[in-house]
């Protein structure tokens, strides 16, 4: 499986530009995954020499990605899209944020990588508890 992973917020604790400290788990889950022949693409905002410190961390923690917001190392991002071909993105900016490295793991080993949903229960409590029907969004 191609898996894109975001840095800030994902990896590491927010503290763009700076780097944060190391979300628990993030480094292991992913070096497992890598030993699992799945292929990590990281994927971020960051660009530059800002890009370059978060691979360099990266790498002096024992992970190294195939390529860094590209599909392919040598893909000319002056033409080509930043649209990934990826089968999953784990981001924190996720809808309902960045679930735990544990459920990420499983939920991936399991295939079961696209059925993470919410309980549609917990979506609805404050619906209700209001007595309303259907989605409330204001």
């Amino acid at each position: 499986m191609i898996i894109a992973v975001d840095f800030d917020g994902t990896i590491v604790e927010h503290k763009y530009p700076s780097i944060g400290k190391s979300i628990p788990f993030a480094l292991d889950t992913l070096k497992q995954l890598q030993n699992e022949h799945h292929q990590l693409i990281l994927w971020t905002v960051r660009e530059g020499e800002l890009l370059k410190e978060a691979v360099d961390y990266c790498e002096s923690n024992g992970l190294r990605f195939y390529a860094h917001n590209a599909n392919f190392p040598e893909e000319d991002r002056s033409t080509a899209t930043r649209k990934l071909k990826a089968d999953m993105f784990i981001d924190d900016r996720n809808f309902g944020g960045l679930p735990d490295w544990g459920l990420i793991y499983q939920a991936i080993r399991n295939e079961q990588g696209h059925r993470l949903i919410f309980k549609e229960d917990f979506l609805l409590e404050k619906d209700k508890k209001s007595g309303k029907k259907g989605w409330s969004f204001f």
